[in-house]
């Protein structure tokens, strides 16, 4: 019965449910608590090793049956949406149609890679037939194939029980490419991991795939996350969570005896810039808008909006009043753990008090509740404060007023690598949005115009990343079909006979 759904919390070692000495106590929202097993080095030791054994077969498996497997994973989830959606509410605090809408993202990501790899473009075959009688040397036949790196680690992120942990969009690309994976739960939302870890058990069964394509390792201190990002069987390492903490796994990849690429996730600020004859025309109907926008899901999305750059005058005042009229009426929402709301409440002490920052709406909030914020400062000032550029994990918005189109440029030009940035703009203000878009576009991974950034589309064209501090690597993306090429290298053949070539290339 869903109504007394208990988890077991054992971790999930290439197909066996396995216990640990030392547990931990989830800290639901609501409903009860849950003992689960810590993970510990010894079953990363294990994990990554039936990872390594399952690669010798799984990475050569053809794209058919990974596409099987893919599309298997995402009924079994299917079945047990009932299951996910109660204890997944009960840990988060996420209401239930965020939850079965991200069930359906997960799904659809899933089935996405099923019928990417099918396709078979992602491959970048290339060859080079040999021109023997060339002169004044011959050239070798060459062929060219992407192929699967390895055993992957994934880390569950805190703000996307579903989407970007245990069966999302790393493990879904990394799974798709033909590698194994080690992800470590997130002790936020362990039994939704649990559940959903349950549904990839199901498929690797039905399918018949080796034990060690997947494994779970529940909880942990930091001696586990750095013995899998250390591992010597791990070959890349999927991240989504704080700047701190990926940084510090990034520095781990880097110093192994090989190192390894880490693609990391990290956090962003996604500046937005009101151009002046949108400002003009509907800059209280975006003032509304961005206030939406930066609320939506307590502002626990990587892509929210919380830096807004608009001109000064009445116009620009326009944009702030219905920004904050808008928060102001906009109720408490519970955060997902208590550590995240304490995070916010620091976040918002960094503007409290500065001679540079003018608050416009300042709430308390109480417990793991989380209430808006507002405020405001100029361009100058910005600039010369690093710390008011540094994100806030919540429904915390930062106003930056600007004098003029100069202005506006300084201040894109100073901003840090971002995940995305906004442009609204009318007709009247597309001579400054060609000056303003090259800038953008060296800062940011995606760009919008007349839009806001929270909710990422799963398609072939997005792009989830962006320069440093937003990820760890400019050239990936942790979202769309793109983000297959992490788990991906490409080997030339030289001479190689066709009996040879990994089945992938027929």
């Amino acid at each position: 019965m869903l109504d007394s759904f208990t988890p077991h919390g054992k971790h999930l070692i290439a197909g066996a449910w396995i216990a640990s000495e030392t547990t931990f106590t989830s800290d639901p929202a609501s409903g009860p608590a849950h003992a689960y097993c810590v993970g510990t080095p010894d079953l990363v030791d294990a994990a990554c090793k039936a990872a390594e054994e399952a690669f010798t077969t799984y990475g050569y498996s053809s794209r058919e049956d990974r596409a099987r497997f893919l599309n298997a994973i995402a009924d079994e989830i299917e079945a047990r949406g009932d299951a996910i959606t109660l204890i997944g509410t009960q840990e988060t605090g996420l209401p239930e149609a965020r939850l079965n809408g991200e069930r359906g993202r997960t799904t659809g990501q899933l089935r996405l890679f099923a019928e990417h790899i099918l396709k078979g473009d992602y491959l970048d075959r290339r060859h080079d037939e040999a021109l023997p009688d060339r002169q004044p040397l011959p050239r070798p036949d060459l062929k060219m194939l992407q192929r699967p790196i390895g055993p992957v680690a994934v880390f569950g992120a805190s703000n996307f029980p579903l989407a970007f942990s245990t069966a999302g969009g790393d493990t879904a690309a990394a799974l798709a490419a033909g590698c194994p994976v080690v992800v470590k739960g997130h002790s936020a939302h362990p039994g939704t991991g649990e559940i959903v870890a349950e549904a990839i058990a199901a498929a690797i069964e039905s399918c018949g795939m080796p034990k060690g394509v997947f494994s779970l390792i529940q909880g942990g201190k930091r001696d586990v996350g750095q013995a899998l990002v250390q591992h010597p069987l791990i070959k890349a390492v999927g991240f989504t969570g704080s700047l701190g903490g990926g940084r510090a796994l990034f520095d781990l990849c880097a110093q192994r005896p090989e190192p390894i690429p880490f693609f990391g996730e990290l956090g962003s600020v996604n500046p937005m810039f009101v151009l002046p004859e949108a400002t003009k025309a509907r800059g209280a109907e975006i003032g509304a808008g961005w206030a939406a926008s930066l609320t939506m899901g307590a502002g626990q999305f990587c892509t929210n909006p919380g830096i807004a750059v608009i001109g000064t005058g009445p116009e620009g005042d326009a944009f702030v009043a219905a920004a904050t009229e808008a928060l102001t009426s906009a109720a408490p929402q519970t955060m997902l753990t208590d550590g995240i709301a304490q995070a916010y409440k620091d976040g918002k002490s960094r503007f409290d008090g500065r001679n540079a920052v003018r608050p416009l709406l300042t709430t308390d909030s109480e417990g793991r509740n989380a209430a808006p914020n507002l405020f405001e400062t100029d361009a100058d000032s910005y600039l010369q404060d690093h710390a008011l550029g540094e994100e806030v994990f919540g429904p915390l918005g930062l106003v930056v007023r600007v004098t003029g189109p100069d202005d506006m440029l300084a201040l894109a030009s100073g901003f840090e690598g971002q995940l995305t940035a906004t442009i609204h703009m009318d007709d009247g203000d597309t001579a400054l949005g060609r000056r303003l878009a090259p800038v953008l576009e060296r800062k940011a991974g995606r760009v919008l115009v007349n839009g806001f950034p929270t909710g990422v589309e799963v398609a072939d064209a997005m792009v989830h990343g962006g320069p440093y501090p937003a990820s760890t690597n400019f050239g990936a993306t942790s979202v769309g079909t793109l983000s297959i090429r992490r788990f991906l290298r490409p080997v030339c053949y030289q001479n190689m006979p066709d009996a040879l070539m990994p089945g992938d290339w027929g």
